[in-house]
């Protein structure tokens, strides 16, 4: 039927054919979440399963070329992604934490792309340049699946602060082996010998966009003032500076991320202000859909069961299975040896790489990004293992993120353990089995917050209350001058 009304007055690249497939898109990626909400699994699967569903390989309800015309789709999502991690990068808390985290995070990280790197340039002979930066996409982990169980169970102590600290720095650690990883594949591509500068060159590149990251940061901050910016227009600068971050990335063709996070990580720092990140996450769920649904589409199906010759004589299905095992046996190593190092408790060094398992946004925008800059089928194919691996890894990253919170004894099904109260009365008797489980649920509720609001949405909210009132206010404004104007005359 789709079909039919394009060919029966629209063009692929006509403007009613865009519209419509953004709403196709739009519901598509709703509709799935439908589904996944009653399996408990996360919107990430959804949205890239519906991408598979009305992709070309399934059924095409999108031309394929405006899937291609989306292209600019991964940098927007990015953007907003890094900028929002930019807020947990407080300089106070960064101090209190010390070395340790960034220990136990750079040895996850690592060992992760280690191992993958040698398992696919080692042992499968794949090239170079597919296999450095598969490998170095194998350092990101997802926190949203970690950070939704946490919030469900209610878990707490040092094995939750420990996980919080080390998938915030994780994105950093992966963003800055992608940014080497594919300047030495582009180098590689190209036949030209290796050198010191492949290493040093993308280095120097990124932290150059970290500073200009930083000087963004500033001009944000001073435009957006709380105090003398309305807030519709805090949410509209802060999204141009994004857009036009991305831009002059793009155009020396950058990854934006750091310099989004840096962006993000000054603005908190000089402003204290996280109210715009609560806008911003508020704003951006249509974009991060059409990000993930239109992954889905360029998901090419057949080349799992297809060799590529331009990588290798393995065929694809046998690569993303063996990266798939790879890589949580590099995480939890990892992040085992990490904590061993960083003199953690038993309980956090055994079960932190469990919890470290998913694997989604970032990896599949950097993905994305990789496929464009390699081209061909080696980009084709980086791309095919990575989502087919993130859907698996969302799969099982709830259940193992639940299981190593349970192991770990930083939360507990038993309400004496929720909760402690006094078990002797103020005379010094005991108390009954009932006073007890009274004394209990009292303590419960008193500590049970007492707004049930979404954070993001009373935001959002409130800047369209204030949006209101400004507009209003200005119409009685002019409405009174119009009147004084009348009687003087």
């Amino acid at each position: 039927m789709i079909h039919l009304l394009y060919d029966g007055g629209m063009n692929d690249s006509s403007v009613s054919a865009v519209i419509i497939s953004i709403s196709i898109i739009l519901m598509s990626g709703f509709l799935m979440t439908r589904v996944t909400k009653r399996l408990r699994l996360p919107n990430v699967t959804a949205y890239i399963v519906a991408g598979i569903i009305i992709g070309p390989f399934c059924l095409n309800l999108v031309p394929q070329p405006i899937i291609d015309g989306t292209e600019f789709l991964p940098d927007i999502a990015l953007a907003f992604i890094a900028f929002s991690t930019g807020q947990f990068f407080r300089v106070d808390v960064l101090k209190k934490n010390g070395a340790k985290v960034v220990i136990i995070t750079l040895f996850e990280a690592l060992a992760a792309s280690l191992l993958v790197f040698i398992l696919t340039f080692f042992v499968l002979h794949l090239n170079l340049a597919f296999s450095i930066v598969l490998s170095a996409l194998a350092s990101a982990t997802a926190p949203a699946s970690t950070m939704m169980t946490i919030r469900q169970t209610g878990a707490k102590g040092d094995f939750v602060e420990t996980l919080l600290q080390v998938v915030a720095l994780d994105d950093i650690v992966g963003l800055l082996a992608y940014s080497v990883a594919i300047s030495i594949a582009v180098h590689s591509a190209t036949g030209e010998a290796f050198s010191l500068s492949r290493v040093f060159v993308p280095i120097l590149t990124n932290a150059l966009v970290l500073f200009l990251g930083a000087v963004f940061g500033v001009a944000l901050s001073l435009l957006v003032k709380p105090k003398t910016r309305s807030s519709d227009n805090r949410l509209i600068i802060s999204v141009a500076l994004l857009f036009a971050f991305c831009g002059i990335c793009t155009i020396f063709e950058v990854s934006p991320l750091l310099g989004c996070m840096s962006m993000g990580t000054m603005y908190i720092n000089l402003t204290d202000d996280d109210k715009l990140f609560k806008q911003l996450s508020y704003f951006s769920p249509p974009f991060l859909l059409m990000f993930f649904v239109r992954s889905g589409m360029s998901f090419d199906l057949p080349a799992l069961v297809n060799t590529t010759g331009s990588i290798g004589s393995s065929p694809l299905l046998l690569i993303g299975v063996l990266y798939f095992i790879i890589r949580i046996v590099g995480k939890y190593l990892g992040a085992f040896l990490g904590c061993l190092i960083a003199k953690k408790p038993k309980e956090t060094r055994n079960y932190l790489g469990l919890a470290l398992i998913p694997q989604a946004g970032v990896a599949i925008g950097l993905a994305a990004l990789g496929a464009r800059t390699l081209g061909g089928e080696t980009g084709n194919a980086l791309e095919t293992i990575i989502l087919a691996s993130s859907v698996l890894y969302e799969l099982i990253g709830p259940a193992s993120a639940k299981l190593s919170l349970y192991l770990s004894k930083s939360y507990s099904t038993k309400l004496e353990d929720l909760v402690s109260v006094s078990e002797k009365t103020p005379d010094g008797k005991e108390k009954s089995q009932v006073e007890l489980l009274i004394d209990r649920i009292q303590k419960i509720q008193e500590e049970l917050p007492v707004h049930t609001t979404n954070e993001d949405e009373e935001a959002f909210t409130e800047a369209a209350e204030n949006h209101n009132v400004a507009f209003w206010g200005e119409v009685q404004k002019q409405n009174m001058k119009e009147i004084i104007r009348r009687r003087k005359k």
